[in-house]
């Protein structure tokens, strides 16, 4: 018991420097956020103010509140030991959580200072903020805190801005059934809100009553009307709002802390991306997630200089609001391998260099091949096609840890100095959008551009007060143009004839790199065309391996579906330093005829792109030498038993249709159509 005690102590202690930072300022911004064409996409900063007092709230909501949510939250002292046991006992005799035990303080502390991430480290945190919170402030407090600091879905933040958005009135004036709807949002604001979901709001608004009456707190006949009359929102449908981004953007703007506090910001989104970029996600998991045993996904996709189009940072938002593409901690695993290639070919290697997969040991550590078998002499193209574990860590050992630890960093990785041997292999803590500004610096030629949200900030009165172009730090160059060019033909050969191959679109050139940690803790691809770069993650918050998911399987079936709706009707470029040949393929022919045995995977079809694609660049050629033979032919003469005949006759005869107008020709047709 001891033991445990202080294990819950050093847990509970490394939680406690949140609490320094200034969490009681209220957010002063109000902004209003625009997609990267000028369309509104949603708001941020004023869905958190909570203007209205506790005492103006009325009676029947806090009851409702406290009847759901703490019972005893004026009696315990931050932990409600009754609450807990009895949730222990009713998940322990139903074998899955039914229950949550946490008061009302833990919430608010894991609200304040926490994540939503479901592991014991956070549990104990919480709980010992919670007590931390109860011995600084009065439980008046702690339950306006609460009443305005949590997620109410809808982009909501608190109850105030709850009532505006659903009901159009004031906190002040909720009804009892209104009421009991708020209340029931607090456990699952996404599943209950009434604008995505009214009967599942209203069902459970009804159990909110009935906590009511089973608390004591009103009786029977006191909330028999407000079930015979439930609710109903004025809003019962609500504007699409990428709600991971605009935490991300808004989290942005206060970086900058212009001097306006309400504004209007344009922002890099582009809206079809990020939502393809969600259906690609919510698809993979859903079609997998059970087999495989995997729960989570992140995905970030920015150009090559750094304007970010999608961040998904979590199937559902309103289920947990931890943006996983921002802020989680996860090992890439060999997607860290092109960082060592880019310093060695930087610095005298070239695709061509021959070296030898063979047993190698740096002290005790001794890494081995996916396969378990050394494949000998190859040369660095090959190793990086089929992610060779050996050839880093002898790379590394001939240029240097420090050296690869600082062009790592230089390229937005966050590494440490001096780190241990490992992190050649993918052993450091990143995330999808440290990994897409790392490689957007392959994609750009060299140069280190952070990922952003935000291109312009406008006050009031629509003047520009803040602009990127104008205001933000010069790019950077970390990597020589030279080596950049070499790496992208070895990271394209990945794609080609590696463990990249899902991720072909075809008429794209498309570049990347796959990871996967031991145990299958986290699997990664992480990619690039000429026009996007896009990284995509797939795990679980626990940290629980999954079953057998490799980073060439389902990250690499969302990145193909991403970048094939990415590129539809726009001009593709090429890879920097890569030919490019726009009547290839997605494969070359040497590798469709190695891949020619393999059966088809149903899997590659799982995503299928939404609009039709744009002509190919090989067909468009097609076309165009047959307009312009038709152009340069000699008239055709008309048979004299056919001169005289009506134009519209004569096409009948032929099967031709007539082109309205006077003088029209096959050849003009074509060029039009040209």
């Amino acid at each position: 018991g001891t033991g445990g005690f202080v294990l819950m102590l050093a847990f509970g202690l490394s939680a406690f420097p949140e609490t320094q930072k200034d969490w009681r300022r209220q957010v002063d911004y109000s902004a209003t956020f625009l997609d990267r064409y000028g369309n509104e996409v949603g708001r941020r900063g004023i869905l958190h103010n909570a203007a209205v007092d506790l005492d103006e709230m009325p009676d029947h909501f806090i009851k409702a509140v406290l009847a759901t949510e703490d019972r005893r939250f004026f009696e315990h002292f931050g932990i409600d030991v009754i609450g807990t046991v009895r949730a222990i006992a009713e998940n322990a005799r139903n074998r899955q959580v039914v229950q949550g035990g946490s008061s009302l303080s833990q919430q608010l502390a894991k609200n304040l200072f926490l994540t939503n991430e479901r592991t014991l480290e956070r549990k104990i945190k919480e709980a010992f903020l919670a007590l931390w919170l109860e011995a600084n402030l009065s439980k008046r407090d702690i339950l306006k805190l609460y009443l305005d600091r949590a997620y109410m879905g809808g982009g909501t933040f608190g109850a105030a801005a709850a009532a505006e958005f659903y009901f159009g009135k004031s906190i002040k004036e909720v009804t009892l059934a209104e009421a009991a709807m708020l209340a029931g949002l607090f456990k699952a604001p996404t599943k209950f809100a009434p604008h995505i979901n009214l009967p599942a709001a209203r069902a459970r608004a009804n159990e909110v009553l009935s906590n009511l009456v089973q608390a004591g707190f009103m009786t029977e006949g006191q909330v028999v009307a407000a079930r015979r009359f439930p609710a109903t929102p004025t809003n019962t449908s609500r504007a699409y709002a990428p709600d991971y981004f605009l935490d991300f953007a808004f989290d942005e703007l206060r970086k900058i802390n212009p001097s306006h506090h309400a504004v209007t910001v344009l922002t890099t989104i582009d809206v079809g991306i990020q939502q393809r970029s969600e259906d690609a996600v919510e698809a993979v998991l859903r079609q997998y997630g059970a087999e495989h045993d995997v729960s989570q996904a992140s995905v970030v996709v920015t150009e090559p200089e750094g304007a970010i189009r999608a961040m998904v940072g979590g199937r559902d938002y309103g289920a947990s609001q931890f943006n996983r593409a921002v802020t989680s901690a996860r090992q890439p695993g060999s997607s860290f391998k092109p960082f060592v290639y880019a310093v060695a070919l930087e610095n005298g290697f070239q695709p061509n260099s021959a070296v030898v997969d063979q047993p190698t040991c740096i002290g005790n550590w001794c890494p081995k091949n996916y396969a378990g078998r050394f494949s000998g002499r190859m040369n660095l193209t090959q190793a990086l096609t089929v992610s060779i574990n050996t050839i880093p860590v002898q790379l590394t050992r001939t240029l240097g840890r420090e050296t690869v630890a600082r062009a790592a960093a230089a390229m937005g990785i966050n590494v440490p100095p001096k780190p241990d041997w490992p992190f050649v292999l993918g052993a450091v803590d990143t995330n999808p959008y440290e990994m897409v500004g790392g490689y957007a610096t392959f994609a750009n030629g060299g140069y280190h551009v952070p990922p952003y949200a935000i291109d312009q900030i406008m006050d009031a009165a629509g003047n520009v007060i803040w602009d990127r172009k104008r205001d933000a730090p010069p790019k950077k160059r970390v990597i020589g143009a030279e080596a950049v060019g070499n790496l992208n033909a070895m990271m394209r050969n990945v794609v080609v004839a590696g463990t990249g191959k899902r991720t072909q679109v075809p008429g794209v050139p498309i570049a990347g790199k796959t990871g996967t940690t031991s145990a299958y803790r986290d699997a990664w691809f992480v990619g690039y065309s000429g026009n996007y770069v896009a990284a995509v993650w797939v795990g679980n918050d626990d940290y629980r391996p999954m079953n057998r998911v490799t980073g060439g399987f389902l990250p690499a079936i969302a990145f193909q579906s991403i970048m094939a709706f990415a590129h539809q009707n726009v001009d593709v470029k090429p890879l920097f330093g890569v030919p490019f040949e726009p009547g290839m393929g997605p494969t070359a022919p040497a590798a469709v005829a190695a891949d020619a045995t393999t059966p088809v995977d149903a899997s590659a079809s799982l995503l299928t792109i939404a609009r039709p694609r744009a002509l190919s660049s090989r067909a468009a050629g097609v076309l165009m030498s047959i307009a312009d033979s038709i152009e340069r032919a000699p008239p055709v003469k008309p048979r004299p038993e056919a001169a005289n005949r009506p134009r519209e006759k004569r096409a009948e005869a032929s099967g031709l249709t007539p082109i309205a107008g006077d003088g029209a020709s096959a050849s003009g047709g074509l060029s039009t159509l040209r």
